[in-house]
Formats: structure tokens, C-alpha cells, sequence
């Protein structure tokens, strides 16, 4: 009866032995690739979250941010849909991008 529980103990260890040297290599396995990804995270650049101002004040500049961009658009249509000529059609583009800042300022005035 010693030797039938001797040799069961024995397979007992063995098999733990075995189950310890496969949990071994996994982790191993898992901290070989934990340190692979941790290298090429940090060559990799991370992005970058950017948070929106959630105000009454940043939700009414976007609003008129909008509206400037719209107006702006429009006026390209209009000018591309009625003009012929090339240059006019640079011109009116021209003149937009150097009125645009100078209504903004006269149409949204911010300081009150």
C-alpha cells in the first residue's frame, strides 16, 4: 500500500511539475510579448485626446464659427455659379479670405 501511494505522490508531482514548467514558459511567453508591445508603444506616438470647451461662451463661438463658414461657402457658390471668367472667380476668393477676419470682427464682436 506504501509503494502504490509513494508512486501515485510521485505522479502527483510530476504532473504538478509538468503544469509549473507550462505555466513557466507562458508567462515567459506573456512577458516577452509584454515587453515587445511596450518597445513599439514607445516608438509609436501616442494620440492625443482633445477636449472640447463645453461652455455657453465656446458653444456660441462655434455656432458663429459655423455660421462664418457657411456664409463663406455660399459666397463661393454664388460667385463660381455666376462668373465666367477665372480670375474673377480667384478674385471673389481673394477678396473673401481678406473680408472674412474684417466682418467676423464687425459682425461678432467679442469683447462684450
Amino acid at each position: 500500500m506504501s509503494k502504490e501511494r509513494a508512486r501515485r505522490r510521485a505522479e502527483r508531482e510530476a504532473e504538478r511539475e509538468r503544469q509549473a514548467a507550462i505555466r513557466a514558459e507562458r508567462e515567459a511567453r506573456l512577458a516577452r510579448r509584454r515587453a515587445r508591445n511596450a518597445r513599439l508603444a514607445a516608438l509609436v506616438p501616442r494620440p492625443v485626446r482633445v477636449a472640447r470647451q463645453g461652455g455657453i461662451l465656446a458653444r456660441r463661438q462655434r455656432v458663429q464659427n459655423g455660421v462664418v463658414a457657411v456664409v463663406f461657402v455660399i459666397v463661393q457658390v454664388i460667385a463660381w455659379l455666376t462668373l465666367s471668367s477665372w480670375t474673377a472667380r480667384v478674385g471673389v476668393f481673394v477678396l473673401s479670405l481678406l473680408l472674412v477676419p474684417v466682418l467676423v470682427t464687425l459682425v461678432f464682436d467679442r469683447r462684450t
